[in-house]
């Protein structure tokens, strides 16, 4: 039995990271003792749980039924025995977090840097990313998204104040072809979009008009899934482009871009810390969570906020 737990909890490693080598560097053991422990568990399942090239390695069909089965007992179980040495009073462990590449509260730098220097024998993991995922399956603690976007089955919990969606150019872009009146007029106008990945569609220009959400089918000239590019592009002149006030505060701030269309983009509840129910949160992700329920308090204090 005892094997056999072993065996499960090493393959949740092997199907987080994705690979061999990765799951051996992370456990501390080396990459043959993870091949036979697996092969060992294929062979007493009787499938192939892992599908092998000399440059690629993905699950089987059958490997991914077992990890979306077996990892939230594994997740559990690994709550569990850190709520133990907690007792000790260090919180210590791996903190794995997937948070949207547009959650500036986040990734802005200050609220994981004091969380590290709070907790040091904390490992801190973050993936950047825009791609929509079961966290849980993906041995992810939590993650940070969107509230609109978020499955109902998860706690979540605010990481930032109201946020607001934009549309901004650069003074000599308005000089040259003037400013729409209304959103629909965006559609005459050279566009600047993003999209998270090649193979997702580009980012949707949302906007409110009478209380009622809308969107406009643009058809952006360029197209990046570089937001710091499509940015760029806007400060040169290049069009008009749009996404959260936050992206542009710096430019909006020095004149380098102009807002648009104001009055159609309301603000909305913005950012979301999310993770499972579970009955034994691990103790590195209760710490993050107060530590950004207490950031957040401090940055709506110095802000001036309620």
């Amino acid at each position: 039995m005892r094997n056999d737990l072993n065996a499960l909890a090493l393959f949740t490693v092997i199907a987080e990271e994705a690979s061999l080598r990765a799951a051996a560097d992370r456990l501390g053991i080396t990459r043959s003792a993870v091949s036979q422990s697996l092969r060992r568990l294929e062979a007493e399942l009787g499938v192939a749980l892992v599908r092998r090239t000399t440059r690629s390695m993905s699950l089987t069909e059958e490997g991914m039924r077992l990890r979306d089965e077996i990892a939230p007992s594994i997740a559990e179980m690994r709550a569990a025995m850190e709520d133990v040495r907690t007792h000790q009073g260090i919180v210590r462990g791996q903190l794995r977090l997937a948070v949207s590449s547009i959650a500036e509260s986040v990734l802005s730098g200050a609220l994981l840097a004091d969380f590290c220097a709070a907790h040091p024998a904390v490992q801190l993991d973050v993936l950047v990313t825009d791609e929509e995922f079961d966290i849980v399956a993906a041995g992810f603690d939590a993650g940070v998204r969107l509230g609109e976007v978020i499955e109902d089955d998860m706690i979540a919990v605010p990481v930032s104040g109201d946020q607001r969606q934009v549309a901004v150019c650069a003074p000599a872009y308005l000089a040259r072809i003037g400013a729409p009146s209304h959103p629909r007029e965006l559609v005459k106008h050279r566009c600047i979009g993003w999209r998270p990945g090649p193979r997702t569609a580009p980012y949707r220009w949302e906007f409110t008009e009478d209380g009622r959400d809308f969107a406009v089918d643009v058809e952006p000239e360029i197209t990046t899934n570089d937001m710091e590019l499509m940015v760029k592009l806007a400060r040169a002149g290049a069009g008009v482009s749009f996404g959260m006030e936050e992206t542009f505060r710096d430019d909006l701030a020095t004149g380098a871009l102009v807002p648009l269309l104001e009055r159609f983009c309301p603000p909305f509840p913005g950012f979301f810390l999310y993770y499972p129910s579970r009955r034994n949160m691990p103790s590195r992700l209760r710490a993050f969570v107060d530590h950004a329920a207490r950031h957040r308090r401090g940055t709506r204090t110095e802000g001036g906020g309620d």
